[in-house]
């Protein structure tokens, strides 16, 4: 899965597939229903398939409906797969940092080919060329989201070697973030940051060290802005986007404003439709219909479905849908303990929720993979980790 996530769209769908028909291999239906988070991901995706009653646009609901396959598998897959060993968990960690790492290579041969053009286009909002298929913010929240567990994993690596790789990588992939400047992953990085160090600080025996990574950590994000080009670049196109906001300059040759007009228009529509929605497959027509009738100076490549998961799900299918897909979101916070890996889980699930707020990230193949196989991974070490403390506490009794 990881390997297709760079190079194959078609090899991310079939191993997909396959861990899933892995993972319930032996598994008797009847348990699947035990599974209430995986039902309430039913529930709400299947409001998609049902939108294909008022849908005109056949081949856009089905390239929707598609893309959510993987909540009908992977989650139930992952419920039922044998835990993880430290050995596989290892094998894991190798395999996701030197992919990124690969990854962060083929970015950075466009910057040292041509370092002037590359970051006189974040003058523009134009980032380095990423992988995978340049999707940016899914590969800049990918870093983010290996360098959380990476943090996690470090206690349990064994030898000094790995030890050294997960701490080179982790360094690299920070620096990295900055030098692509992709806001949803800095934005995630730095929540992850902060959230880590105030975690670290509150414990007694880790006190000072948090203390000291928090204020190292924010100097050296201050020293970034002022001296990597690139994220300056961003800050400062970041900041004029804020001014033309001001003046009313309402065009979407700044993407800040283009998700605002997605915002504004998307509730229009929700409003006019708000029990079933436009329909999956009308989401797009729908919308650029709406432009024509409040932006029409806008041209047709800049008109946008809704850049907020919630709204995207509420205009497409309804209110119901979105509250459906709102407790989804939701449940796994119940399952949370108080422990180190309750908390990871926590700060995890709280960086997912930035690309859900400014992105319909689950609404393409490489978003979708991303939020599913990290919240999995590790839901399924701290489901097993309670597991296993439970049985230790019949033991006892």
């Amino acid at each position: 899965m990881i390997a297709g996530f760079f190079l194959s769209r078609a090899m991310l769908s079939m191993s997909m597939m396959l861990f899933g028909l892995n993972g319930l291999l032996g598994i008797h239906p009847k348990q699947w229903f035990k599974e209430k988070w995986w039902l309430l991901g039913v529930a709400w995706v299947a409001m998609y398939f049902i939108s294909g009653f008022w849908s005109h646009d056949m081949d856009y609901w089905r390239t929707r409906c598609e893309v959510k396959l993987p909540f009908l598998i992977l989650p139930i897959a992952f419920a039922f797969t044998a835990p993880f060993s430290q050995k596989q968990q290892k094998i894991f960690t190798l395999a996701l940092n030197c992919v990124l790492l690969f990854g962060v290579a083929y970015s950075l041969s466009f910057l040292f080919s041509d370092p002037e053009f590359y970051i006189k286009g974040y003058d523009y909002s134009n980032v380095l060329p990423t992988l995978p298929k340049g999707d940016h913010i899914v590969f800049s929240l990918s870093m983010a989201l290996a360098v959380v567990w990476n943090v996690y994993f470090f206690p349990y690596c064994k030898d000094f070697l790995l030890k050294a790789f997960v701490l080179t990588t982790t360094l690299i992939f920070i620096v990295m973030l900055h030098v692509l400047a992709a806001r949803t992953g800095l934005a995630a990085l730095y929540l992850f940051a902060i959230g880590w160090c105030i975690y670290a600080a509150l414990k007694k025996s880790t006190r000072m060290l948090g203390i000291g990574l928090l204020v190292g950590f924010l100097i050296a994000g201050f020293f970034a802005a002022k001296f990597v080009p690139t994220l300056q670049n961003r800050l400062d196109h970041f900041n004029y986007t804020i001014v033309m906001f001001k003046e009313g300059n309402m065009s979407g040759d700044y993407s800040d404003i283009g998700r605002y007009m997605s915002y504004d228009i998307a509730l229009k529509l929700i409003k006019r439709h708000p029990w079933q929605g436009v329909g999956a497959g009308n989401m797009l027509d729908s919308m650029k219909g709406a432009y024509d009738q409040w932006h029409p100076q806008l041209p047709d490549k800049q008109r946008l479905i809704p850049h907020n998961q919630f709204l995207t799900v509420a205009l497409g299918c309804g209110l119901p849908a979105m509250l459906l897909f709102i407790a989804w979101v939701l449940y796994p916070l119940a399952e949370i303990k108080r422990n180190r890996t309750g908390f990871f889980f926590l700060i995890l699930w709280c960086m997912l929720l930035v690309p859900l707020m400014v992105e319909p990230v689950l609404e393409i193949q490489f978003g979708v993979f991303v939020y599913l196989f990290f919240t999995l991974w590790l839901r399924r070490i701290m489901l097993n980790q309670r597991a296993k403390a439970g049985e230790l506490q019949e033991q006892i009794t």
